[in-house]
Order: structure tokens, then C-alpha cells, then sequence
């Protein structure tokens, strides 16, 4: 199942941590303030996208947004990467479910490597604040971007690392 802490706390949890070694890195070199990584997320305005390509054949997505009310979340999965997301600035909720609970509506893989399933109401709620990581597997259902009260803007790298 998804994992959920700080960068040295997810980092541990992992069978295997050095398959992420770019991903970790890039997530570092956003967080830290002076960087070049810092300098172009926070660079962002809302609604803008920013890749970038890193070592074996991991990519990260740098975005700025606006969160959304819960209706809005679309939940989803991927077969070829995993998602490590991370929050740079604000908070958003994400939710977590066993994929084989959720009911496929529409699959676009493998040219974009994603699956949209039909609303589903039992999964768990996380909070993903400022500093915080998650991991999301091939087999973990998910959906963020979701408002904890109202929207507002949020900072997150979304590494996509190659499920190997």
C-alpha cells in the first residue's frame, strides 16, 4: 500500500531506496531554497507544469495548481511508473485504495500510462502538507489535488519512476 512521511521516513521504508536515488534528489534539491529546483517550482505560476528528465529513465513533473473540491478528484493508477509525490508548499488531501476495489472507466495506457477508474467512496484520506512525500505503487489507487477546506495554491513534484 501507499507509503506517506518525511523524505528520511519513506526513504527507509522502501525494499528497495536506491532504485529512487534520482527521484530522492530531485525531491531534495526542490525543497531546499537556492536551488536551481527551488527557484523554477517556485518560479510556477498556478496551472503550470514543468518536466523534468532524470537518471534511468525517471522523469519528474514540478507543478504549481490550484486544489479542488473532493467531487473533482478523479481517482487513477499507473502500470509503468510509480508516483512518488511530494509537497513543496501548501496542503492538499489525497486518497488511497486497493486497486482491485476500484472499477475501470477508462484506460489510457499504454500511450499515457494511466487508468481513470468510477467514483469510489471507502478510501482513506490522507493529508499531504508542506515537507511531506508519498508513494504510490502500481497496485495503489489514488487521487489528490483534493481542497482541505477551500481551494488555494499548492507547490509538487511528482517523480514518475520506472516500475522496474
Amino acid at each position: 500500500m501507499a507509503l506517506i512521511g518525511s523524505l528520511p521516513a519513506v526513504r527507509a521504508q522502501l525494499a528497495d531506496p536506491g532504485r529512487f536515488a534520482a527521484a530522492f534528489a530531485c525531491v531534495e534539491e526542490c525543497f531546499r531554497a537556492g536551488t536551481p529546483g527551488h527557484r523554477l517550482l517556485h518560479g510556477l505560476a498556478a496551472g503550470q507544469t514543468e518536466r523534468i528528465e532524470l537518471a534511468g529513465g525517471a522523469f519528474a513533473l514540478l507543478q504549481a495548481y490550484v486544489t479542488k473540491p473532493r467531487e473533482e478528484a478523479r481517482w487513477e493508477t499507473h502500470r509503468a511508473y510509480v508516483d512518488v509525490q511530494a509537497m513543496a508548499e501548501g496542503e492538499e488531501f489525497m486518497e488511497a485504495a486497493d486497486a482491485a476495489r476500484l472499477t475501470v472507466h477508462e484506460d489510457l495506457t499504454p500511450d499515457q500510462d494511466v487508468i481513470f477508474y468510477q467514483p469510489y467512496d471507502a478510501g482513506s484520506t490522507l493529508r499531504l502538507a508542506t515537507g511531506l512525500v508519498a508513494v504510490y505503487f502500481p497496485a495503489d489507487g489514488h487521487r489528490g489535488g483534493i481542497s482541505i477546506r477551500e481551494p488555494a495554491r499548492v507547490r509538487k513534484i511528482v517523480v514518475k519512476v520506472p516500475r522496474g
